[in-house]
Order: C-alpha cells, then structure tokens, then sequence
C-alpha cells in the first residue's frame, strides 16, 4: 500500500532536501555494461600506525564480511564508504590484495593482469624492482592507477620511507621508462589545512562524472604535485590550492595522466577518503563526508574513469572525456545523479527530492518521489544539459519504483511522462506498478540545449507513487 503523502510529509521532505548535505552522490546506476574489476592494496603498510586503508577486514573478497553492505558501517575500515558505494552501484567486482606481491602477467587470481583497475592507497614501503615495472607495465597495457599519497614525513611504520617517497620511487625507478612518464612529480611538503578548488571543467569525465559534480576537495596535512606537460602531453590537474592557477603547472592536488593505453590518477592526501571509520583503536577522521569538500565524487568519478580505461591487454588509447568541438565526450552529463545533494542540478516540485523513509531509494537516502496523493496533482522533475554538437544524441537512463494502490492491470489513471526538449520519450503508469526498482533506458536524438523532463500526474482517487533514482544521461556517437 502506498503511503499518502501528507502536508506535513511533504514539509518535512522539503526541509530534508534543502538542508546543507554531508555528502555527495555516491551511487552510480547498475548497466548491463560489463562489470568493472578494482583492486585495493593491502601489503604496504596501509593499515600501520594510525592508518585504516581498507575496504573491508574480509579480504581479498569484502563481501565475506557483509554480502550486501547498505552503509559504511557493513564493512569495517576506513575505505568502507569508498568500497560500499562502488559495490552498490552494480558496476565494480572488489578485491584486495593482502598478501604476497604486486604482479603482472601471472597465475594468480589476484594478478594486475585480472583488473581494470588498481588502488594504491598511501603506500608506505618501497615497492620492490619486479613490483615497480608490473604496475608500470599494467598501465601500460591499459589499466588504471590510482595512488593516493599524503604529506612528507607522513611514514607510518618508521621503515625511513612515506607514501611520496614511495610514489617518486615508483615513476623514477621503475625499469619501464624512469623519464617522468606519467608527466608530473610529487611535492615533499606538507599543507596542514586548506579546501583545494576544482578547475572549471564540466566536460572532465572526473570533475563531473557518474557520481557527481566535483567542485573541490579538503586537504588535512597533505601535499601537491607538479605538472610537466613537455614530458606528457595528457597530464592535467583538476583540482587546485586556492590561489594557484588551473591552468598553471603548480599547486595540483588532484592530477590525472596516461601511459601507453593506460590512464594515472594521484591525490595529495589521504584524509578525503577517510570515512571516519575503521578499526578499534585508530583515531580516523571523516574528510569522505566533509562538507567542505566534495571527496566522494572525486574519489567514485575517479575510480570510475580509470576502470573505464580496460584491464590489462588494451591497445587503444583511452579516450579524453571533452565534449565540444565536433567530438562525442564520454562525460556524464547530468549532475548529482543520486539526488545526494538534494535540489543541487535539479529543478523540481517542493517536496519531490526527498530522503523519507516511507518509499526507498534505489541507493543511498535520497530519491526523487513524484506523487503518492492520492488526489488529483501534478509534480515535475527537470535538468537542462547541452548534449555535445559531435553527439547523434545521449541515453538516458534511470531506475524506477511505481508504488501503486491501484488494482487494474489495464488502465492508466496516474501517468509519469518522459520528455527531452519538449520530445516525449517514455511513459509509466500505475500499470507499471511493482515491489521494487526497474532499471529503464530510453533514447534522445540530436545535439544541443536539451531539458530533461519527468512529470507525475495522479488522478484523483487512489494514490500512485513515482520513485525515481540514479538517474544518468550519457553522449552517443
């Protein structure tokens, strides 16, 4: 039975969602794509001292520790977030390697060669010679790295070695190329406190990605890096200090690259991706829902773009987001997909973005609830985005739950109307009612200006309710 949606309800939802959020969108919707492979390392002394960089204490495979985790509480560590929304999304298969050796090329389950992508997460021991050219060569092949540094001195276990000495060793002596292959180097300093800034970059698949708009990042005791862009052509920083220049070559604190067909994240510090929790007796800090800074995103997008670079064996280079210009990008092109960020992007009926408990969200707390009156009402959901002039058009894809008291299975009385500018591409009603979340994909043509439309409009007797979630618009070639 639908729950009536009363006045009160919907004041109290209206509030809920203009209220300022502690996190970003941290869910991006399951596909018939094929699953993504990531793997988190675990055997350079990620957990040493006061550090916790574990998804899960159930490793290599998290999900011995919670089959289904809903929260970051399902699985302890104080990457759990990190791990839990990847998971949740439908889209990642994770394992962490605990034991033995970084490899390339071998036997093992847990070999690079098995994954799309790799997480370095402040490393503090020197990787050896065979481990060094087994992630270049990884890379090189078409993975993704992504490696989390901190500040120097930052040397958890005391061996004489912190995570941006590791980092330099790595791209510096690495028996693959040691000539600034990834373009950029990493600064031995330490920023105590700052809130970075996200360079002014909408077509950046990274900065505004499939879970989120990035618009910057906290640094707690972290540090920079130095681009190079003679040596590398593709590196680029995407999110800098305040007071330093996106367009400049210092000051990065979160900076992208590629090698071969492979593709580089590094961030300066491992505090955004702390979610505060971990294991007894780490004192951990909560930067992933800080709200001065947008870390899940950066850390999710990111996660997702290397992934997306393939694992192991491709010879293609890997695409460079962008947009304009006569070229078909690759970057999600709605914002706040979730609806973890409550109106943020969207311009919707008072009361429609909501984190209620009385209808479920497809993942997270937030969802968009269009209806449930049961009287005569009419509530609408938008976003205008600019579809790429190379596109031939975009997918758009969202995930719906129709909760309905009505009994027929023939007459629509309580529609739910899809259009994209002003073009109606798909239709719902209480016809289409069920006990859970049904994946639909419709279709939009053409480049340009386009407003992404969902309107409800229930009849005047029994209730229908329209859930909607994870929403995402993706360009076509």
């Amino acid at each position: 039975m639908v729950l009536v949606r009363t006045r009160a309800l919907l004041a109290a939802a209206t509030l809920a969602a203009g209220a300022t959020l502690m996190a970003v969108a941290t869910t991006q919707p399951a596909s018939a794509a094929t699953v993504k492979r990531v793997l988190f390392d675990n055997t350079k002394a990620e957990t040493a001292g006061n550090a916790d960089w574990i998804i899960s204490t159930s490793q290599p495979d998290p999900l011995g520790q919670n089959s289904n985790p809903t929260s970051e509480t399902s699985w302890t560590g104080a990457l759990s977030s990190w791990g839990v929304a990847l998971q949740r999304s439908g889209q990642y298969s994770l394992k962490t390697l605990n034991s033995g050796s970084i490899t390339y090329g071998g036997s093992g389950a847990l070999d690079l060669k098995n994954f799309d992508a790799f997480v370095l997460p402040e490393p503090n021991i020197l990787l050896t010679a065979a481990e060094k050219k087994a992630v270049m060569t990884f890379v090189q092949n078409g993975g993704g790295l992504f490696l989390i540094v901190d500040h120097t001195g930052s040397d958890r276990n005391n061996d004489g070695e912190d995570s941006v000495e590791v980092g330099t060793d790595l791209m510096t002596n690495n028996g693959v190329d040691n000539t600034d292959p990834f373009g950029f180097t990493l600064d031995s300093i330490d920023i105590s406190s700052e809130n970075a800034v996200a360079a002014s970059s909408s077509s950046d698949p990274v900065i505004n990605g499939p879970f989120g708009r990035v618009t910057g990042s906290i640094i707690r005791d972290g540090s920079t890096q130095t681009l190079h862009k003679a040596d590398n052509a593709n590196v680029k920083g995407l999110v800098f200090r305040p007071g330093s220049s996106p367009t400049g070559t210092t000051g990065a604190f979160f900076t992208t690259s590629t090698f071969g067909s492979g593709r580089v994240a590094v961030w300066g510090d491992s505090s955004p991706i702390d979610d505060g929790t971990g294991q007894s007796g780490n004192t951990l800090y909560d930067g992933w829902n800080d709200p001065a800074g947008t870390d899940a995103a950066l850390a999710l997008n990111g996660t997702a773009w290397l992934a997306g670079g393939g694992g192991g064996g491709s010879t293609t280079p890997p695409p460079t987001g962008g947009g304009g210009g006569g070229t078909c990008g690759t970057a999600q092109l709605l914002s706040n997909t979730g609806f973890e960020s409550g109106n943020t992007g969207w311009t919707a009926s008072s009361g429609v973005i909501s984190n209620s408990s009385s209808e479920p969200a497809h993942a997270g707390s937030y969802k968009a609830w269009l209806d449930g009156y049961g009287t005569a009402h009419t509530d609408t959901l938008s976003q205008t985005v600019t579809i790429p002039s190379g596109c031939s058009g975009a997918t758009l894809s969202f995930w719906l739950l129709v909760d309905s008291d009505e009994t027929t299975t023939t007459t629509a009385y309580d529609k739910l109307t899809v259009t994209a500018g002003g073009t109606t591409i798909g239709s719902y009603s209480n016809v289409n009612k069920g006990s859970s979340y049904v994946q639909r994909t419709l279709s939009i043509t053409g480049s340009g200006s386009k407003t992404v439309t969902f309107t409800g409009v229930e009849g005047s007797q029994l209730a229908t309710a329209f859930l909607i979630d994870d929403v995402t618009l993706t360009p076509r070639a």
